[in-house]
């Protein structure tokens, strides 16, 4: 369709939005323009980061309940993920052993004392992670990208020999690098290359919850500088991108300052991995920043993120565009920090942090689970959470959340390789992020908060074009390369 606009040159755009109202990434048509629209002008010639990628992750949990589904949901919803159709997935992440979204704890290295690995095995993954991966890559044009995140060691391997919490021991930290070596050799030999590794998920644990294991920013450092990275450099895998620190935002600063120490740490981390659990509304751009600056040319990939603490609503869409949903700090945060955690709307607060992240150098964004059941779960840690998917595998029905839709107005129309372009937007209600793709098309993605629609003026150069965004609604405004 095109934007209608009364100017002399006229932008054409493409304009699709997802609203509290009912649309669902629709293509919108017919708009007219207002009276005193918002001015939003795009300079291209203004460039930021370049996109790694957007998409969700392979859980045991997620993989199982594919499994339980009747072939033409499982097609379904691999499509709706990874299909031309769909989301058009480009990053993701899976775990490596157990996590708390497994069905049971495991490890690929069970044996106590096998500091040579002998008996390491993936096998663990053939019934339910692997088919998933080996499915997605098939409905994917353009494929994708895999980030791999431990949760603990095998207990063996550490000082509490146990699954959660406790320190890897200093003996096996060599038994450990190579642990990532025979899983990236596991992977390949399956058919599946793993871009990228984080060093631990949540180094600074989890409240001893669930699988975990604890590093400082020191001692992950040296692992790195010292293990991981020659191992893999030794064994021909230099070229897989290892992250660093994997937890909440607000601690960045002393991450970043101790994995770039120096050019021989520098030379083995490609990045580091962040997740937003420290609040439900505040996106810590001044973090962002910093790590930004401490490292220009690194990554920095948002690697988790989903609607904690809370067991899904079952065909409500109303409620993830509601201010109800609470996470683990509405009971649990210290007082200092509760301010942080208040009710919150679901799909502001994905649509919020993306647009947030963006803006402030993050180049990928990877949600949580692809597909959890009505209870939240599996979980064996009873660790219930939202994903965009929800599905009833005894009824064989499936739920696609708004916030399945607001993901997409990101990973569908933001492909990797694009770039950060700049924007100026002159009404703050509004929140707005632009790239340029690969192909030279322009995206925009926009959130409104407000109960009432906006009237948008778009100028690109010395064309313009006029629409507006509903009230409750995410748009992304596509302009193709002429």
């Amino acid at each position: 369709m095109t934007a209608c606009g009364q100017e002399e040159n006229m932008l054409e755009a493409e304009v699709y939005e997802t609203s509290a109202g009912g649309n669902q990434l629709t293509l919108l048509t017919g708009f007219t323009p207002g009276s005193s629209p918002a001015k939003l002008t795009i300079n291209p010639e203004e460039t930021f980061q370049e996109i790694t990628g957007f998409g969700g992750s392979f859980t045991e949990s997620s993989a199982y309940l594919l499994n339980q589904l009747g072939p033409d949901n499982r097609d379904r919803i691999l499509e709706a993920y990874f299909g031309e159709s769909g989301a058009r997935y480009s990053l993701t992440r899976t775990h490596m052993n157990s996590c708390d979204f497994s069905l049971d704890q495991y490890s690929y290295a069970p044996v106590e004392g096998d500091t040579i690995l002998e008996s390491f095995s993936i096998d663990e993954d053939r019934d339910d992670i692997i088919p998933m991966i080996k499915d997605a890559m098939a409905k994917s044009k353009d494929g994708f990208k895999i980030i791999s995140s431990p949760w603990t060691a095998p207990p063996w391997m550490k000082d509490n020999n146990d699954w959660v919490g406790g320190n890897l021991l200093p003996e096996y930290y060599d038994t450990w690098a190579l642990f990532f070596s025979k899983y990236l050799d596991a992977y390949q030999a399956e058919g599946i290359d793993i871009w990228g590794l984080t060093v631990e998920n949540e180094p600074l644990g989890n409240g001893n919850n669930w699988e975990s294991m604890h590093f400082t920013p020191e001692e992950m450092t040296d692992f790195v500088e010292s293990h991981l990275g020659p191992r893999l450099e030794a064994d021909g895998k230099s070229d897989v991108k290892i992250l660093g620190y994997d937890q909440n935002r607000e601690h960045l600063k002393e991450w970043v300052d101790e994995m770039y120490r120096n050019e021989a740490s520098t030379r083995y981390f490609a990045g580091t991995a962040i997740h937003w659990y420290a609040s439900t509304y505040e996106v810590f751009p001044d973090e962002l920043q910093y790590a930004h600056e401490k490292a220009p040319g690194k990554h920095l990939i948002q690697s988790e993120a989903c609607v904690d603490a809370e067991v899904p609503k079952w065909q409500d869409d109303e409620w993830y565009w509601s201010k109800e949903a609470t996470d683990w700090g509405w009971d649990w945060a210290p007082e200092d920090q509760k301010p942080l955690h208040p009710k919150y709307v679901p799909v502001y607060r994905y649509a919020r942090d993306i647009i947030g992240c963006l803006n402030n150098w993050v180049d990928g964004w990877v949600d949580w689970n692809m597909v959890l059941d009505r209870q939240g779960g599996p979980n064996w840690f009873k660790n219930w959470c939202v994903a965009p998917v929800i599905v009833d595998p005894e009824n064989d029905e499936v739920y696609f959340t708004p916030l399945y839709y607001t993901l997409s107005h990101f990973s569908r129309f933001i492909r990797p390789g694009a770039v950060r372009i700049g924007l100026l937007l002159s009404d703050e209600s509004i929140q707005a992020t632009a790239v340029r793709n690969p192909d030279g098309s322009i995206a925009i993605v926009l959130l409104n908060e407000q109960n009432d629609p906006r009237d948008v003026s778009l100028v690109l150069g010395d064309e313009k074009t006029a629409f507006t965004i509903s009230g409750q609604a995410v748009q992304t405004v596509i302009i193709e390369a002429k």
